[in-house]
């Protein structure tokens, strides 16, 4: 039988874990713990419960980070940007149907200022285009 203070310790240890492991869960499995402790200096439980909640617990408080805490913006969407959406630039080589042309801005875009392009309908050098898209490591463009 487990008494409040061992889920004290164990609760410090993973919360002090956590600064070995990055990886944010640690210290959830660490407060679940606390607030066991916490729980025991009320009432007596058996260990069988113990463990359920501090399993439930452990759950909910990631789930709680997860969904509520974490913030939307620390996704990462590979190949792909918003930041590009919109500008204009000036197509330097001729873009056909299911072959690339390469598209210069006036200022670096995403770190380059010259960019490989692709899109729907033929487009002749020398014409400004609009990025609609980002597709991997290509524009893709429309007439402006």
């Amino acid at each position: 039988m487990m008494q409040w203070w061992h889920w004290l310790i164990v609760g410090f240890v993973l919360c002090i874990s956590e600064l070995a492991v990055p990886a944010f869960v640690l210290i959830w499995l660490g407060l679940a713990a606390l607030i066991l402790g916490g729980l025991l200096l009320i009432f007596p439980l058996s260990l069988t419960t113990q463990l359920l909640i501090w399993a439930i617990l452990s759950t909910a408080l990631v789930f709680v980070w997860l969904r509520v805490f974490r913030s939307k913006d620390q996704t990462i969407r590979i190949g792909t940007s918003n930041a590009a959406l919109g500008e204009i630039g000036l197509l330097v080589r001729d873009v056909m149907p299911f072959q690339s042309g390469e598209v210069l801005f006036q200022r670096p875009l995403m770190g380059s200022d010259r960019w490989n392009c692709i899109a729907e309908t033929k487009l002749n050098a020398g014409c400004r285009v609009r990025v609609v898209g980002v597709e991997g490591n290509m524009l893709k463009v429309s007439e402006a």
